[in-house]
C-alpha cells in the first residue's frame, strides 16, 4: 500500500459526518469546556475503525464514520482505559461512548483544503517536520525537483522524505466535503514569504476494519506512575539495539569505545525526551572455555534490553566487562554464540525496530567446526534473526594479527548481515583503527536513534553524527544509505501493523501551505470549522464595529470611546456564544484587547488585520486609508451574511437538517 493511495483514499472519501447510532444515554446538558475557555467545547475526531458503545466498557459496538467530529460530554476510566461520552451537537444529544484510543483531539477545528494545482506544483506530504524546515531554509530547488518528479511519477524511493503527493484534479470541498484535520502548526519563512508548516492526519486505505474494545491495561496503568521523560509517552515506537562484542584478548579499546558511544546516545535521548524509546543491550562472547579454561565463559549477557532502558544500569553493568587475559586456541572465535545468545535471551517483542551489532576482529566458528556451540552457519543464523525480526550489522575489525583470516571471515559476515531488499549491513574497519571504529559506531547508533526520534514525533535530537562526504568514506556512505532504507522499512512495517496485529488508525504527515518553487503561491487553504451560530455572532460583532467606525471617521477619539462602550456591552451579555478569555478584555489598544476577539478564533495560526488593528495607528491614518480598511471589513461582513444564508453549503454533524450547529470550513484569510 503506497502513501499516495492512502492520501487519495482519504480525499476521495465523502464524509456524511453522521454517526450510525444514537441512544438515550444520560449526559450533561452541555459538553465539557476546553481548559481555560469559557465557551469553547472539547471536540474529538473518530479514527478509522472506531466503534460506538452504549456504555463505557461495553463489548458490542457499532461502526462510526471515520473522522466524524464529536463534542465530549464526559470522561471515565474503565479497566484502566479512558472512555469518552460524545455527541454530535452541543445541546445534550449524546450518541454513546468511544474509547479515547479511537479518537484524536481536535480542539480548534483546523482543517486543510487543497487548491487546484494550476500553474504550480501539487503539494507534497513529508514524513517529518525537520525535512520541510530544511527545505524551506535552504531553498534547494534541485533536490526538491528530484523529490517532486519521483512523487509525481509514483516512484518515490523507500528512503525518500516524501510520503505522498496531492492527488491530481480539482477537489472542491463545497461539492465533496472532505476533512484533513490539522494537529499542529507553526510559522516559518519561505524566501521572503511567511508560510505555515502543518501536521495533518490522513486515513489508511483499508482502515475500515472495526477496532475491538480496549483491553484491560492493568500492567500499563501500573507503569504509568513511573517518571516518564517529556515526549516519551507520545509514541509506542521503540527500538532495541544490542551489541554482541568480542571480549577476547586485545579487545579492551573497542569495549571502551562502544561504552562511550552508547553513553553519548543516552545523553542525546535524555535531552530530546526519548529515554525508553531506544533500549540498549550488550552480550560479550569469547570462545570455548572447554578448549581454553582461562577464557571463563563462552557468551554472557551483561545488559538486557529492559535493563538498558536506564543509562545508569547500563553503565554499572558494562563497567564490569573487560577483555580476556589469555588467548583463544586459534585466530577464530565462536562469534555466532554471541549472536545467538543475543537473539535468544533478549525480549525483542516490545520493540518495533530491532538491531543487533556484532563487533569482532576474528572469524566465526562455522557449523562444521568441532568447537562451534551453535552448529549453525551464517545463512541459518541470519534466518533465525529474520524470524525474530532482527537486523544484524557486522563491524569487522581488520587487525593485523588476523590478516590471514580476513577474506574468509568477511565472506561469512557479509552473508550473516544480509537483509532482504537492503543488502549486506557489513562494514570492514581497515587495520582495526579504533578512531574509525568509533566514528562508524557513533554514526550507526546515532542514525538509528534519529529514526526513532522521527517516528516518535519528538523534538530533534541535539546530537547528530556528522555524515562524511561519499568520496571521503564511500563504505560508510553506503552503510548509511542502507540504514536509512532499513529504518524506513521498519517504520512502515510498524505503521501497517500495530501491537494488536491491526492496521494503524491514522497516518500523519507534514506539508507547507506555499509552493517551494514560487513562495507567493498558496498550495492549500488553512480553514477552521465554524458553526452557523458562531458565524452569525461574528457577523453581528463586526457589523457593530463597522457602524461605530463609520460614525467616528471624523473623530478618532469618539471612535475609541464608542468601541470601549460596545465592548462593555458585549462582555456583559451572558448569552454571547463566543465570549473572550482575554484577561485584558475591556481595556487596551486593539479590538482584541478590548474584548472583541472570540474564543473560536483565538489561538489560530494567523494574525488578523481587524482584531489586531492598533487604535493608535487608526488615529494616524488619513481618511482614505481608514475608508479602505472599512471597505475590507464590510467585504468580510457581506461574505459572512451570504455564507450564512447559503444553507446548501452547511454540513450537519448529526446528519439532520441545517441548524446553528451545522459547520462550514472558513478560510483563515476570511476571518477578522
Amino acid at each position: 500500500m503506497t502513501m499516495n493511495r492512502l492520501l487519495t483514499a482519504l480525499l476521495a472519501l465523502t464524509l456524511s459526518l453522521g454517526v450510525l447510532i444514537s441512544g438515550p444515554v444520560a449526559a450533561a446538558d452541555r459538553p465539557l469546556l476546553i481548559s481555560g475557555k469559557k465557551s469553547l467545547y472539547q471536540r474529538v475526531l473518530s479514527v478509522p475503525g472506531a466503534q460506538m458503545y452504549a456504555a463505557a466498557g461495553s463489548e458490542a459496538g457499532t461502526a462510526v464514520t471515520p473522522f466524524t467530529a464529536f463534542y465530549v460530554y464526559a470522561k471515565t476510566h474503565q479497566d484502566g482505559a479512558l472512555w469518552l461520552q460524545v455527541g454530535t451537537d452541543r445541546h445534550g444529544g449524546v450518541s454513546g461512548w468511544l474509547p479515547s484510543s479511537s479518537t484524536i483531539e481536535w480542539a480548534q477545528g483546523l482543517t486543510v483544503a487543497f487548491r487546484e494545482a494550476v500553474g504550480r506544483d501539487r503539494a507534497l506530504l513529508y514524513r517529518d517536520a525537520a525535512t520541510v524546515r530544511e527545505l524551506a531554509k535552504n531553498r534547494d530547488l534541485e533536490h526538491y525537483a528530484a523529490l517532486y518528479r519521483s512523487a509525481e511519477a509514483g516512484e518515490t524511493r523507500a528512503d525518500s522524505p516524501v510520503v505522498a503527493i496531492q492527488p491530481p484534479g480539482k477537489l472542491d470541498i463545497r461539492e465533496n466535503f472532505y476533512l484533513v484535520p490539522i494537529l499542529k502548526h507553526e510559522d516559518l519563512y519561505l524566501g521572503s514569504e511567511q508560510a505555515r508548516l502543518l501536521e495533518v492526519s490522513s486515513v489508511p486505505l483499508d482502515s475500515d476494519k472495526p477496532l475491538p474494545p480496549p483491553q484491560p491495561t492493568t500492567k500499563v496503568a501500573a507503569k504509568a506512575a513511573e517518571p516518564v521523560a517529556t515526549g516519551q509517552a507520545d509514541s509506542a515506537y521503540r527500538a532495541g539495539l544490542v551489541f554482541a562484542i568480542d571480549a577476547t584478548l586485545s579487545m579492551d579499546p573497542y569495549i571502551v569505545r562502544t561504552r562511550e558511544a552508547v553513553m553519548k546516545i543516552y545523553d542525546a535521548l535524555g535531552d530530546a525526551g526519548l529515554l525508553g524509546n531506544v533500549n540498549f543491550g550488550l552480550v560479550a562472547f569469547r570462545d570455548s572455555p572447554q578448549a581454553v579454561p582461562g577464557l571463563e565463559y563462552l557468551a554472557r549477557t551483561y545488559v538486557d534490553l529492559e535493563q538498558g532502558r536506564n543509562p545508569g544500569t547500563f553503565l554499572s553493568r558494562v563497567n564490569d566487562l573487560t577483555a580476556a587475559k589469555v588467548s583463544s586456541q586459534d585466530f577464530i572465535e565462536d562469534s555466532y554464540a554471541g549472536v545467538k545468545q543475543a537473539l535468544d535471551d533478549m525480549d525483542w517483542a516490545p520493540h518495533a525496530a530491532r538491531y543487533l551489532v556484532l563487533i569482532t576482529d576474528a572469524g566465526p566458528r562455522t557449523a562444521n567446526d568441532p568447537l562451534s556451540s551453535t552448529g549453525m552457519d551464517a545463512e541459518a543464523l541470519r534466518q533465525l534473526a529474520r524470524d525474530k525480526g532482527v537486523a544484524i550489522f557486522v563491524l569487522h575489525l581488520l587487525t593485523e594479527a588476523n590478516k590471514a583470516d580476513h577474506a574468509s571471515a568477511a565472506a561469512q559476515y557479509r552473508e550473516l548481515a544480509k537483509f532482504p531488499g537492503i543488502g549486506s549491513l557489513y562494514y570492514a574497519v581497515p587495520t582495526g583503527d579504533v578512531n574509525e571504529f568509533g566514528h562508524v559506531l557513533d554514526t550507526l547508533a546515532g542514525q538509528i536513534t534519529m529514526q526513532v526520534q522521527m517516528a516518535a514525533g519528538a523534538q530533534p535530537l541535539p546530537v547528530k553524527p556528522a555524515e562524511p562526504p561519499a568520496d571521503e568514506n564511500p563504505q560508510l556512505a553506503a552503510l548509511q544509505s542502507k540504514v536509512a532504507k532499513l529504518g524506513y522499512a521498519l517504520r512502515m512495517k510498524y505503521l501497517q501493523r500495530n501491537e494488536g496485529g491491526r492496521i494503524p488508525n491514522v497516518f500523519n504527515a507534514w506539508l507547507l501551505d506555499r509552493d517551494i518553487r514560487d513562495p507567493e503561491q498558496h498550495t492549500l487553504d488553512v480553514q477552521v470549522l465554524l458553526t452557523r451560530d458562531q458565524l452569525s455572532d461574528l457577523h453581528d460583532i463586526l457589523k457593530g464595529v463597522l457602524q461605530t467606525a463609520e460614525e467616528g471617521l471624523l473623530s478618532p477619539q469618539n471612535f475609541l470611546n464608542e468601541l470601549k462602550s460596545l465592548a462593555a456591552t458585549v462582555s456583559r451579555d451572558p448569552e454571547q456564544l463566543g465570549s473572550t478569555t482575554a484577561t485584558t478584555a475591556g481595556a487596551g489598544n486593539s479590538l482584541a484587547d478590548l474584548g472583541f476577539m472570540r474564543e473560536y478564533i483565538e489561538d489560530l495560526p494567523y494574525t488578523g488585520e481587524v482584531m489586531n488593528l492598533s487604535l493608535e495607528d487608526w488615529e494616524t491614518w488619513p481618511a482614505r486609508q481608514q475608508i479602505e480598511f472599512l471597505h475590507r471589513l464590510e467585504d468580510k461582513i457581506s461574505y459572512y451574511r451570504a455564507l450564512h444564508d447559503h444553507t446548501d453549503l452547511w454540513v450537519s454533524l448529526d446528519g439532520g437538517p441545517v441548524s446553528g450547529d451545522s459547520v462550514f470550513p472558513v478560510a483563515l484569510d476570511m476571518l477578522p
